[in-house]
């Protein structure tokens, strides 16, 4: 189908209002320069890449002002550049939603107010970054450390 019917399957918005997604959603110039709205979305996507499908995906919930999101590994398969857009988009749009991200990429949930760290099924920890980063005993601190991600500009 098409993108607008992608974005919006029930034809409830108008086309300011998918636009507005797709920008905030930093997909606006290369739709725009691809048929628009016209777009022609293949099965299964496969005429995007698997980053701008995450992005589309973020679009609707976007344009749905949703508000819970559940994001599992949304991410993982995506360049570092548009996992940046993800965070970017989820921080400028979605700041009056409740975000819950399952991911590995542990710069992914950094800017998260609450991290609960599981381990093999079991919670084991659960804090806000500062709490748990600021704690050198805690799990969450040594996968930070081991993995050398920066936290507030300083390597943990």
């Amino acid at each position: 189908g098409t993108l607008r019917f992608n974005l919006d399957p029930t034809g409830q918005h108008d086309t300011s209002e998918l636009w507005w997604a797709l920008n905030e959603s930093h997909l606006g110039d290369f739709f725009r320069e691809n048929r628009g709205l016209d777009f022609e979305v293949e099965e299964n996507g496969l005429n995007l890449s698997v980053g701008q499908r995450q992005l589309v995906c973020l679009a609707r919930a976007v344009l749905r002002r949703t508000k819970i999101l559940m994001l599992d590994e949304a991410t993982a398969s995506v360049d570092m550049n548009t996992d940046l857009l993800v965070q970017q988009t989820l921080s400028d749009t979605m700041s009056g939603c409740t975000v819950l991200t399952i991911a590995h990429r542990l710069h992914t949930v950094l800017s998260s107010d609450r991290i609960v760290v599981i381990d093999q099924g079991s919670v084991v920890e659960v804090g806000s970054p500062t709490e748990l980063l600021t704690d050198t005993t805690s799990s969450f601190y040594g996968m930070v450390r081991e993995a050398g991600v920066e936290f507030h500009g300083a390597e943990v």
